[in-house]
């Protein structure tokens, strides 16, 4: 079993999710909100309204996996209302080298 992935593309949900959902409910965010295929390999990455949070969800071809990274005292720059509420962040980036830390400089 793969435990890492080199997704095929990220996407961001710009709008603030109810973070009591797991994978069928942001399974269903993908397909129904930002109309893509949730199972593309892509990393769909959501963020909770205190911005404390993250979600990411991906499909690995042996079914879903899903991330939560909580921040003890700090706040995810996230895209404000200005932005479009799909965003598009890479198509090349592996995984190894996608963490947190690396997923802020696209932020602002």
């Amino acid at each position: 079993m793969k435990m890492f992935v080199e997704p095929s593309d990220i996407y961001l949900h710009r709008p603030v999710v109810d973070f009591r959902k797991s994978i069928n409910g942001l399974a269903n965010i993908v397909v129904a909100e930002m109309n893509l295929n949730v199972m593309s390999g892509a990393l769909f990455i959501f963020c909770n309204k205190s911005k404390d949070k993250l979600k990411i969800l991906y499909w690995d071809k042996t079914g879903f996996a899903l991330w939560h990274k909580r921040l003890e005292n700090n706040k995810f720059k996230w895209p404000n209302a200005e932005h479009e509420s799909l965003i598009f962040v890479s198509t090349s980036i592996p995984i190894f080298h996608f963490n947190i830390a690396y997923l802020k400089t696209f932020f602002y």
